[in-house]
């Protein structure tokens, strides 16, 4: 069985449309698919739709932008209930908070000579939640950069114009949210936020703590021995594992859809006890 628990669409800062990503997913061999884009859940209704027709199985998700010491790190919540009070209220406040963030960006941008920012990154982001991607494909429309890559190099990267610091939640709330919701919490892509391997630990010492539930063993591009890391720290941790792709375009230095190892057979799954009769 081919599990890909972490994908992202047009609802936030992926390349095709939900029904297009579920189609996709169902070439490649994929049988458990988790949409699972950044801060909103605005994809999956649709998700689910073409999923019974593909016959593959979806799993509801959501990628959570929260903070640890300061530090943005990204929770993935899977199989939570798409109805529930509380996750929806967080994720208003989540949309609220990226809006304010994408204002001061086309402030920013535009005392930096760059006009009409927002209603540009707007425009591309489309019913999509607006973020710092969609701001660097305006920047390449404008011509102000020649690439993506450019436009962070100049104008979005750290100690940029739009690099603006947002009020993301504690990663405790984040849990607190996804577990409301009856999901699990995932920890995404641990090895992204580079930080050395005792930060690492003390990371996934204080998500335990707040509940977490599993660990992203297998994340898009990486190597084996990267995988073997995490493995071995998801046991010493007690945590489930879980893997994905972390797609969000079928163009080069992407991942494919399911296009990774298998998680290692002393792992358990994250799904474990989700898989369809």
């Amino acid at each position: 069985m081919i599990a890909d628990l972490h994908t992202h669409t047009t609802a936030s800062d992926g390349i095709l449309r939900p029904d297009e990503l579920v189609s996709r997913a169902k070439l490649h061999g994929v049988d458990l698919l988790a949409i699972t884009d950044h801060d909103t859940l605005a994809g999956l209704p649709l998700a689910q739709e073409v999923a019974i027709a593909n016959d593959i199985q979806l799993i509801t998700g959501i990628e959570l932008s929260c903070l640890w010491q300061g530090r943005g790190i990204h929770i993935v919540g899977l199989n939570v209930d798409l109805t529930n009070t509380t996750l929806l209220e967080g994720v208003a406040q989540q949309a609220a908070v990226r809006e304010k963030r994408a204002r001061i960006i086309s402030e920013r941008l535009e005392k930096a000579g760059i006009a009409n920012a927002y209603d540009g990154a707007k425009a591309i982001a489309g019913e999509g939640e607006i973020g710092r991607p969609h701001f660097a494909q305006y920047l390449v429309k404008a011509g102000a950069v020649r690439s993506v890559e450019q436009a962070f190099k100049r104008y979005l990267g750290a100690g940029k114009p739009g690099d603006v610091k947002q009020d993301w939640p504690e990663i405790g709330q984040a849990v607190a949210w996804i577990h409301a919701a009856g999901g699990r919490a995932v920890v995404a892509h641990p090895v992204k936020y580079k930080l050395t391997r005792t930060k690492l630990r003390d990371l996934l010492t204080d998500f335990k703590a707040c509940g977490g539930d599993a660990l992203e063993v297998i994340s898009g591009l990486q190597t084996p021995n990267i995988t073997r890391d995490m493995s071995l720290m998801c046991q010493q941790f007690g945590l489930l594992a879980s893997c994905g792709s972390d797609f969000h375009s079928p163009n080069a230095g992407w991942q494919a859809l399911g296009g990774f190892g298998k998680l290692a057979p002393e792992l358990t799954p994250v799904w474990h006890d989700w898989l369809a009769a």
